[in-house]
């Protein structure tokens, strides 16, 4: 059984007689005495990929959804979807623009480390890795002596997501970024 208090991003549980994944969660405490803590969450329908918004008291619990994950190989997206194939039985599948909302950004040919979730035997989410290397191919000038608390500055990645970075990141390099909040972690050396 999962308690609310055991609720964070990436738990799959049955809600409402319904397989869900967990997106987004934060918790909040009622000023009134005696007030529970609500868990505002976002979840995923699994089955339908549709996204509801709920408020959950403490003390409701919930089952765990029977899931399976697998290692898996990016293949390749045409624009209106993204094409992976299993590690163990090598079979393709597919999964729409909107599944893969947030995490398209990160994809790349030579990503090691994904993994699908499959849900009554159909791959409902892809799980990437914490960290992805990815190449630099814009960044903005440093303004020499504008502050003196650090500062960051844009960054233009491979794969078209901007993030910011420190100021000594050049177009060229290769960056480590966190895939659950897309922030920068470090340079990586070659």
């Amino acid at each position: 059984m999962i308690e609310v208090s055991d609720f964070k991003k990436g738990v799959c549980l049955r809600y409402k007689d319904t397989p869900m994944m967990i997106i987004d969660v934060a918790f909040s405490t009622p000023t009134a005495r005696g007030g529970n803590t609500i868990a505002k969450t976002k979840l995923r329908n699994l089955l339908t990929g549709q996204l509801i918004s709920e408020s959950i008291r403490s003390g409701e619990k919930f089952s765990e959804v029977e899931h399976e994950q697998r290692p898996i190989q990016f293949l390749y997206s045409d624009g209106a979807n993204w094409h992976f194939m299993d590690g163990e039985s090598y079979e393709q599948f597919q999964l729409s623009t909107e599944a893969m909302e947030g995490k398209s950004c990160f994809l790349k040919d030579d990503v090691e480390g994904l993994r699908s979730i499959l849900v009554e035997g159909r791959v409902v989410d892809v799980v990437l890795p914490n960290t992805v290397d990815l190449l630099v191919t814009e960044a903005d000038p440093v303004v020499k002596g504008a502050t003196a608390q650090a500062q960051l500055k844009c960054a233009v990645l491979e794969t078209g997501v901007e993030i910011q970075v420190p100021p000594y990141i050049v177009a060229g390099e290769t960056v480590r970024i966190d895939t659950r909040d897309a922030h920068f972690v470090e340079r990586v050396k070659k």
